[in-house]
């Protein structure tokens, strides 16, 4: 990515930054972050998120740091990890500096809890979690303070230095900021700052058993890092005040702002990294880059191109305001993209054999044909015409219906780029199966000017002999239902889709596809768009569809 030169803000976030560069706030800085917990993949959310906290800094000269809110050793992972920094710079996006983890703050971060209790605004609680729930009070009522709230500052700096020497068992004993245990805000009625969590991490090692949590390790982590304008989603809203009160009463160097917008919702998936991740262990699907799953992995290999998905952040655009956005978008966003870049070729799915009878055995005629209709610098493919073909099985009716266009006895139909044909004989096998069709070819035909007849319609086709073996994956939306997530009545995993994958591993394709390199994408005429997967190898092929020629689905929703 590039710097935009235009200046010109876009969204409230921009606005917001326009006016603080005119009052000269921050020394005329802008330095955002994209700080995920390394806890699961990231999902199309995240690169709204991502598109938004990078394209800002890219937009106004400033820097965007990358950085992981590692807080959670249990739940987090290297793979995690690793899956992010693919995805970010897939993306087309890169971090100021090095790449940066709140655990590298760890340290300063204690100091800081120490900082706190001296000051008396913390304390060692040692209610029990369910017990602390209790005392917490409701959302109507205010809560009441621990018996534990008024221990000295020499009690608790003995008590927290035992929590970091591992002298207390996991849920024995926490650090409390000591707020206000009648706030309406329940997030400020004394929070949690520091757990005991006797676990491996997977940056510091065994260094530590206390652990920081999120939000006292979130806006620190932030002021560290010379952030000027901390970005969140609404969830985070309600947290605001706590990050406030932190940067106000802890010494550091700068003091953060933190804004909110809208998260990106999706229809007709899910996007919660819990729920994700309970998909993949429970194999519902094949992993977090599984086609079908909405992660930025599993998009990029169904054959998504990172230019579709920041084109389709654009689209929906940043606002504060919750809703709800149709997957039709999205689909819309990759279609436009491939429709313009995607070079075409011909696959047939589920083969039925054409033989040609007029065309002599063992020879060829070649055809160019362009390999983009609307960009001659794509050039010409080759495609080899020869007596034995493959057709779509689809494309062949005995008893055609009404209004029928495609091949049928007696009838006649294009090649796509070749030659008008006739049915003029079936062959089916003992069960009365369609097995074969033979037809002749009409040399005067040759091109797009038919002579003597005009066809009903145009299919497509590929040789038997010289074409590439593949398996072609059809993916579909992964749940029936718009909203998996609003039955109170039903878990989401009942609106998962049986339909969501169709394999065809008996397809054949051009033989120019023979060396596509993986993520590779197509326009197989007549069919939609489709990726080259990882799973191919040197004797078969494996395309994903990516999308449909047309949103087939809100056709078939409306009827």
């Amino acid at each position: 990515m590039t710097k935009n030169e235009s200046t010109k803000p876009t969204n409230f976030i921009h606005q917001i930054i326009e006016e603080d560069l005119k009052n000269g706030a921050n020394d005329g800085k802008v330095v955002t972050r994209f700080p995920p917990e390394p806890n699961g993949y990231l999902h199309i959310g995240h690169a709204k998120s991502i598109c938004l906290n990078f394209g800002t800094a890219l937009k106004y000269g400033g820097e965007c740091n990358l950085r992981f809110d590692d807080t959670n050793p249990e739940k987090e992972s290297q793979e995690y990890i690793d899956s992010i920094i693919a995805d970010v710079r897939w993306l087309g996006f890169e971090w100021a500096g090095d790449i940066r983890y709140s655990s590298d703050y760890f340290d300063t971060l204690f100091e800081w809890a120490l900082h706190l209790i001296r000051e008396g605004k913390a304390y060692v609680d040692s209610l029990s979690a369910h017990e602390m729930r209790e005392y917490r009070g409701t959302l109507t009522e205010p809560g009441k303070p621990s018996p534990y709230r008024s221990r000295s500052v020499e009690e608790n700096l003995e008590l927290f230095e035992k929590m970091r020497q591992g002298a207390f068992d996991e849920g024995e004993c926490v650090l409390r900021a000591k707020i206000d245990m009648a706030s309406p805000n329940i997030n400020m009625r004394d929070p949690v700052i520091y757990r005991i969590r006797k676990a491996h991490h997977h940056q510091s090692g065994d260094k530590w058993c206390i652990y920081p949590s999120y939000d006292f390790t979130h806006g620190q982590s932030d002021a560290l890092e010379g952030v000027t304008h901390s970005i969140c989603t609404l969830e985070f809203e309600d947290h605001r005040p706590l990050y406030e009160w932190f940067v106000a009463n802890l010494p550091v160097p700068v003091e953060p702002r933190q804004y909110e917008f809208a998260r990106l919702n999706l229809n007709y998936t899910v996007t919660s990294k819990r729920k994700l991740k309970l998909l993949v262990d429970e194999a519902k699907v094949n992993g977090w880059n599984d086609p079908r799953m909405p992660t930025i992995s599993g998009l990029r290999r169904r054959g998504y191109t990172p230019a579709s998905i920041r084109n389709f952040c654009d689209m929906i655009g940043v606002t504060r305001s919750n809703g709800v956005v149709d997957m039709g978008m999205l689909e819309a966003a990759v279609r436009e993209d491939l429709d313009a870049n995607a070079p075409r070729a011909m696959c047939v799915l589920e083969p039925i054999k054409l033989t040609v009878t007029n065309m002599p055995e063992g020879e060829e005629e070649w055809f160019e044909l362009p390999a983009h209709p609307k960009d001659e610098s794509m050039g010409l493919r080759k495609v080899p015409f020869t007596r034995n073909l493959l057709i779509e099985r689809e494309d062949f009716a005995e008893v055609p219906p009404r209004k029928w266009k495609r091949l049928s006895p007696g009838e006649a139909v294009r090649l796509r780029g070749a030659y008008v044909i006739r049915c003029e004989e079936v062959i089916k096998d003992e069960s009365g199966e369609v097995v074969e069709i033979k037809a002749t070819f009409d040399p005067d035909t040759k091109g797009a000017n038919p002579t003597d007849y005009k066809p009903k319609g145009v299919i497509h086709w590929v040789s038997a002999e010289n074409s590439v073996a593949c398996e072609v994956r059809s993916y579909d939306r992964l749940f029936t239902e718009p909203n998996p997530d609003g039955d109170k009545e039903r878990d989401f995993h009942d609106f998962i889709n049986p339909e969501s994958l169709v394999v065809y591993p008996h397809a054949r394709a051009e033989i120019g596809l023979k060396t596509s390199a993986v993520e590779s994408r197509f326009q197989f005429e007549r069919q939609g768009y489709f990726c080259v997967d990882p799973d191919s190898s040197e004797t078969t092929l494996v395309f994903n569809r990516t999308v449909g020629l047309r949103d087939s689905w809100a056709k078939m929703q409306s009827k």
